[in-house]
Formats: C-alpha cells, structure tokens, sequence
C-alpha cells in the first residue's frame, strides 16, 4: 500500500526534534529527519525516519520543512544549507524558540525564497513533546492552517493560532511571554527550597504549607521533587533556559521594558552552567545557590 501521508523534513533532531520526527513518523508521516550529529538523527531509523546526510538531502521534494534547533543563528544556518533542495511554495514549518532579531532574519529569508513561514514555537519539555501533547502557538496564513493542522495534531494536544501572518513573529513574541513565567517558576522553585536547606527547614514543611492553596502548583511540584531526589534528567537543560532568559532580554530591551527578574535569572543559570551543570534540566538551577 502505497503512503500518500506528506513528506516532513526534520532538522533538529535533539530533545523536542527528536520527539517530533519519531511521533509524524508513527502517525503515517514519511519522514527525513537531519541533524548536525549524525548519530542523533541515525537513532531514529528504527522508528521509521529516514536518516539525511544533509540539510538540502532532508527537504528535498517535503511538503513540509520542520527547524527544531537551538537557536535563530542555527536554524539560518540549516535553511540556508537546505537551499538546494528547497522548492519555493514549501510550508516551513518554525518551532525553535529564537527570539524577536532572529526571528526578523528568518521571516526575510522565507519572503526572499517564496516559502510559506508557519511561526509555531511549542510549549512543552521532553515529556509531551515524547507524548504528543504539546501546545502548538502558531501564526500563519489562514490558507495554510488546513494543510498544516493534520501535522500539528500529531505533535500537540492544542493549537493557539494568534495571528494571521508568519513573518510578523506573533507567535515567537508570545512564547517569549510564556518563558518569562516558566523561568520565574522555575528560580522560585529552586530558591525557596535552597534556602530552607540554608535555614535548616524541612522542605517536606514548604511543600505541605503550600498544598491545596492559593500558592500552590503542578509545576513546583514537578520541580521540587526533582531537587530532593537530586534528579535532573534534562527535559529542558540549563543552558537551553540560559539562551532562553537572553532572549527575553533581549526583546524587553527592544521594546524599552526592564525585566531585572529574568536577567538576574539568565546570570543565575550562567553561574550553574559554569558549575558544571549545564547539561542538566533547568531545575538545577537550585545548585547555583551553593559554593562548588
């Protein structure tokens, strides 16, 4: 029977790419997946993706084109690589959170090669994204949303379509928003729990007071469970939360608004990168409380 799914080209292939590449491709998908270490797009073979040696081997002849890399600067890097075989008219498909001046360069760069830009930055770590439950914010076309849903039910459980054009960075600008909250969260978590150890607290005192109230959250618990059991299997590391709060302030100060909160924060995750920590999941910013 032949497979009349769309053909997506995946590039990124780490944390969240890897999730997609494997759930399109158990959904029907035909899938090309690339990434800048090889063996990382190779282990997904056995879930039926076909493994690319380069970017323009990847999106070759896809009706979608999905980025899941770091950053802006490297997402850039891809599509322009890819620019052999890229066809104008393709849907390109944006998931990386890369900012509002990187996101400016690749909106000109879709506009400059014909390609239809689907802003879509996700919301969601390692877990929904491996669940397919991902909240998909995304701006593009109103002529594109129908062809690209299909897609977006795959690796998500919502989509919020917040505007109608995908090189205005509509959806990127939120997800900026969104990341400001989660980075708040998450430095709260570490901070009130690094100083009950300070105080000689019981931490078990913290999360019972907290329980059931006004104050209390699915995600403290998440994340402090993970700092008493001294578990930071990344879902998100800290150095992608480091690039992550830059480019908060990067936009705030683009925009003349001061965020002291999440620049403070970037330097906090910097000082736990630089401990050695870097590779860990963002909850391990409680170590940056403490002396090496």
């Amino acid at each position: 029977m032949t497979n009349t799914r769309p053909t997506v080209a995946v590039l990124g292939t780490g944390i969240i790419g890897a999730a997609l590449a494997r759930n399109l491709a158990r959904a029907g998908f035909a899938v090309r997946a690339w990434n800048r270490s090889p063996e990382k797009a190779a282990a997904l073979v056995a879930d039926g993706v076909i493994a690319a040696e380069t970017p323009a081997d990847a999106v070759t002849g896809a009706d979608f084109v999905l980025t899941a890399l770091n950053d802006g600067p490297r997402v850039l890097d891809a599509m322009r690589a890819a620019v052999p075989g890229l066809r104008k008219g393709t849907t390109w498909v944006q998931v990386s959170t890369v900012g509002v001046d990187a996101f400016d360069e690749l909106a000109e760069f879709a506009r400059a090669r014909g390609l239809f830009l689907v802003d879509a930055p996700v919301q969601g770590t390692r877990g929904p994204a491996e669940q397919g439950k991902l909240v998909i914010l995304a701006a593009g076309e109103p002529g594109i949303r129908d062809r690209v849903q299909p897609l977006f039910d795959t690796i998500g459980q919502r989509t919020m379509w917040v505007g109608e054009d995908g090189t205005s960075g509509a959806a990127s600008r939120l997800k900026l928003v969104l990341n400001t909250w989660v980075l708040a969260l998450t430095h709260g978590v570490g901070e009130t729990l690094a100083l009950a150890k300070g105080l000689d607290v019981d931490p078990k005192l913290v999360f019972d007071a907290i329980t059931g109230g006004p104050l209390d959250n699915a995600y403290f618990h998440l994340k402090g469970a993970a700092i008493l059991a001294d578990e930071y299997t990344p879902s998100f590391t800290v150095d992608n939360a480091e690039k992550d709060a830059r480019l908060v302030v990067q936009a705030a100060k683009r925009a003349g608004v001061r965020v002291d909160v999440v620049a403070a924060g970037a330097e906090r995750l910097h000082r736990a990168s630089e401990q050695g920590h870097g590779d860990k999941d963002m909850a391990a910013t409680y170590l940056a409380s403490f002396e090496d």
